[in-house]
């Protein structure tokens, strides 16, 4: 591009920066691309909430790296850009929204320093935190298989809400037998009539909840649960009840 001689006012990378390999190359190409006073807009997921939060889940295969804002302000200065100013949203069970310019036509606002600071109160680069997380993790299935395994005793049906990328961390990761569930839901008309991945369920339409009726559902897209909620209301004034895993389990 910058060899026909086209340059970015803007450039919106969203969740991108944690499937790329290169990373290095991909800044260096940013870098090439911006105009002199250009902007770059940049989302990932945040290291800190996935950590504080047991949002273990959400490490899979196309997910290479993790960040931290301590890990991501060398990356850019390596490459002449500056990070401008930074925000923690909530989307994705937490993530990081980064604004990037060149180091000479931007500075570095209070909103970076407070972040790199909190950073380093909480132990970025010690061990410490990332032996926790393991620790909580295992609490965390166990509480899990502990809770189904009774229901499934108490022959309680059980089917599964939310065919995800993540939600399909979660059930590998529980290892339960197969016919724990019944089957998935999920309002993607691409998942519909597919699979689940490893345990073969049957992936339907959410009407599928209110046509079975099954005494509980595990909810594996937990980051949007306030919406599924709130979607499911007929399902749940019926008895209907969502197991939600994360970041510790619950009945609702």
């Amino acid at each position: 591009l910058r060899g026909e001689g086209r340059a970015a006012d803007l450039l919106i990378a969203n969740n991108v920066l944690a499937h790329v390999p290169d990373l290095n190359g991909l800044v260096a190409g940013m870098a090439g691309l911006l105009k002199p006073g250009g902007l770059a807009v940049l989302e990932m997921p945040y290291l800190l909430d996935l950590i504080d939060r047991v949002e273990f889940d959400t490490i899979y295969h196309q997910h290479l790296c993790y960040f931290s804002l301590t890990a991501l302000d060398p990356l850019f200065r390596r490459h002449g850009l500056v990070i401008g100013d930074v925000r923690r949203l909530p989307i994705h069970g937490g993530s990081l929204r980064l604004r990037i310019q060149r180091a000479q036509a931007g500075r570095q606002r209070a909103s970076v320093d407070q972040v790199l600071r909190e950073e380093q109160r909480w132990g970025v680069e010690g061990p410490d935190r990332y032996q926790q997380f393991a620790e909580r993790v295992q609490a965390i299935l166990q509480s899990l298989r502990e809770l189904l395994g009774r229901l499934k005793q108490e022959e309680k049906r059980i089917a599964i809400y939310g065919a995800s990328a993540k939600g399909n961390t979660l059930v590998s990761c529980l290892a339960m037998p197969p016919e724990t569930f019944e089957f998935v839901v999920d309002r993607s008309p691409a998942k519909q009539g597919r699979y689940m991945p490893g345990n073969h369920l049957p992936i339907h339409e959410p009407q599928r909840l209110l046509d079975s009726q099954p005494d509980y559902a595990l909810l594996l897209t937990w980051n949007f649960q306030e919406e599924i909620l709130a979607q499911q209301a007929e399902y749940r004034r019926r008895g209907g009840r969502f197991i939600l895993p994360l970041p510790e389990v619950r009945v609702v």
